[in-house]
């Protein structure tokens, strides 16, 4: 056996999954400032297969994608043999990501896994539980007591800043394309049927609500917007379909309405690594919880990535490289 060498998953040309392949490559050496990680378990994410598609313009090829791990320290400037998880915007990108037996990424940015939590269900945080505190916490601020609409509140990303909206003691009004309860939300719109600002506004007494964190855009933006009480904040991360859209200027100037947008790609390694430490200790406490996965051996990555792609997967994928089911 090379010891020299570990599998990874890899793309040298744009395109649908198909275009993924596993091969053997070197073992990458960290540099200063980084470890080595000997990944366990890693989370595909949309963001993944969008890259693997070429809708990011810094993807430089040959490539292997992935962002979320969770894993062991084998080398570099951190302690050897702790047990992290961790998610970095450029792994994938411009740095092979975590989608190998093995991944290089600042030491900052990694975090020790809660106890409490397999390596399949730490690696499955990442983007997430991330991008959900960087919109409710960093930017909404959201405060003990405020009502926050959560638009998408089925995905991954809602489900999180769900859990984390309760753990600020915040009341949450959930929205999406289903009915049935969310877990966590108070009240369940269903943007297929129900009308949203009237929703809203019956469930808030007619004055709407402090924060929106909408995970949608598109036909939803304006609606998220009118929804808002006066001098309410509304966080913005994608926009289904049509990037582009519109809404009454004069009516958001005459609401004191804010409007913020967050990406997560745009965190630095040390905001990555604070936050980091802040979900760590709501898993550790009971706070938070984590999210249905299923785990997949790594042989079958493409079959993941295919069922992630056509939107087949009921719950999120996560890579297994240890041939167990966690």
């Amino acid at each position: 056996m090379n010891t020299s060498v570990m599998r990874s998953l890899r793309f040298t040309e744009f395109g649908p999954p198909s275009v993924l392949r596993i091969e053997e490559v070197p073992i990458p050496e960290p540099g200063e400032g980084e470890a080595l990680v000997q990944v366990k378990a890693a989370a595909i994410n949309p963001s993944d297969i969008g890259n693997v598609a070429g809708h990011f313009k810094n993807t430089t090829l040959p490539r292997t994608p992935g962002r979320d791990f969770a894993g062991i320290v084998t080398k570099g400037m951190h302690h050897e043999s702790a047990e992290v998880w961790g998610s970095f915007a450029k792994l994938g990108i411009v740095h092979d990501g975590s989608h190998a037996e093995y991944v290089v990424v600042p030491a900052e940015i990694l975090s020790l896994k809660p106890k409490c939590l397999s390596m399949a269900q730490a690696a499955a945080i990442g983007v997430p539980f991330i991008t959900a505190w960087a919109s409710v916490v960093s930017a909404a601020q959201i405060q003990p007591g405020e009502t926050i609409l959560v638009i998408g509140a089925a995905g991954a990303v809602g489900q999180a800043a769900i859990q984390i909206a309760n753990w600020k003691q915040a009341r949450v009004i959930a929205a999406d394309m289903r009915s049935g309860p969310i877990p966590g939300s108070e009240a369940v719109i269903d943007t297929r049927t129900e009308d949203l600002e009237k929703w809203v506004l019956e469930l808030t007494a007619g004055k709407g609500v402090d924060a929106v964190f909408d995970t949608v855009g598109g036909p939803m933006f304006e609606l998220a917007l009118r929804s808002l009480r006066f001098g309410g904040r509304q966080v913005a991360i994608s926009s289904a379909g049509q990037p582009r859209v519109s809404f009454n200027l004069r009516d958001f100037c005459h609401n004191f309405s804010r409007l913020l947008g967050v990406d997560s790609h745009g965190l630095t390694s040390r905001q990555i690594g604070e936050i980091e430490a802040e979900l760590r200790l709501g898993f550790e406490t009971g706070a938070l919880t984590p999210l249905a996965i299923e785990v997949v051996p790594f042989e079958k990555a493409v079959d993941a990535y295919s069922r992630v792609a056509a939107r087949q997967a009921k719950t999120k994928q996560v890579l297994s490289f240890d041939g167990k089911s966690d």
